[in-house]
């Protein structure tokens, strides 16, 4: 049986606290070979880097301040991740000679980003801190994993000053038009996570990513336990049902979904530092 990744699941979410074992053991039956958990603060953080030593090889941790999480008591927040990011480099003979810090566990700096969906009251607060961790990812080399909505202009702004040097990353939750993601493409090192709302009948994604997105430069992703994709919609989300996003967005590639799993995988594998070939 072929299986997939699910790029951004929040497994440490308080939802799941009543039966996260077997949501993972879902999501190992439903084909699931391997699952990326975001961070959204300090707490998260410690979170998902604990759920990687319960679920080694399986689980993958990120580290990182979600927009919607920068308050006044942001500046804080970084310098503790910051702390967490240090105590996280691999020293000695681990690291490459002259090349980047290399991280024994972490995979991306995320969920990063900006949101004003909801309110502009942190704006200059949230491009600060954003930047700072573009600059994280920038100085480690590990990819970013965004969030944005609703400041895809302030985003593209601030991700061009460091254009070159940035090592890639993902714009999740992907939901704009065709100019949109055309826009986001001209980063060539970045892919668009795709998940749960492409299922919707509303959607137009599967005429529209399809139309001027390569197959190489989507990741799948579910952001659980938000947007469960149909048939499960209005439920919990949980990382089993990615496969659901696996199957629609084959078909709307007009693909088998054994080689929309083998692409995406490859596409994963080439944007976060480890290996998922076997997967």
């Amino acid at each position: 049986m072929f299986k997939v990744i699910d790029t951004h699941t929040h497994f440490d979410a308080e939802e799941f606290d009543e039966d996260r074992t077997e949501a993972f053991a879902r999501a190992k039956e439903a084909g699931v070979g391997k699952v990326f958990l975001p961070a959204i603060d300090v707490k998260t953080t410690h979170a998902v880097l604990a759920l990687a030593k319960e679920y080694p090889g399986y689980a993958y941790p990120m580290i990182g301040l979600h927009p919607e999480e920068v308050k006044a008591d942001w500046k804080e927040q970084l310098a503790e991740l910051r702390k967490i990011l240090e105590e996280h480099r691999m020293t000695g003979n681990a690291c490459q000679e002259g090349g980047s810090p290399q991280f024994s566990d972490l995979i991306a700096i995320g969920e990063v980003g900006l949101d004003y969906y909801w309110s502009r009251e942190f704006e200059n607060e949230q491009l600060e801190a954003f930047e700072e961790q573009v600059k994280w990812s920038v100085e480690t080399q590990l990819p970013l994993m965004i969030h944005c909505r609703k400041a895809q202009n302030e985003m593209v702004h601030l991700l061009r000053k460091y254009e070159k040097e940035l090592p890639g990353g993902v714009f999740h939750c992907f939901t704009g038009n065709q100019k949109e993601a055309e826009e986001l493409l001209s980063f060539d090192k970045f892919v668009l996570g795709v998940g749960g709302v492409s299922t919707f009948k509303s959607s137009h994604l599967r005429e529209d990513l399809p139309a001027v997105v390569p197959l190489d430069r989507i990741v799948l992703e579910t952001d659980s336990p938000y947007m469960a994709p149909v048939p499960y919609r209005g439920k919990r989300n949980e990382s089993a049902f990615v496969v659901e996003v696996m199957k629609t967005l084959a078909k709307a590639y007009g693909v088998s979904e054994k080689e929309f799993a083998r692409q995406t995988n490859l596409n994963a594998e080439r944007v976060f530092p480890l290996s998922v070939s076997q997967v």
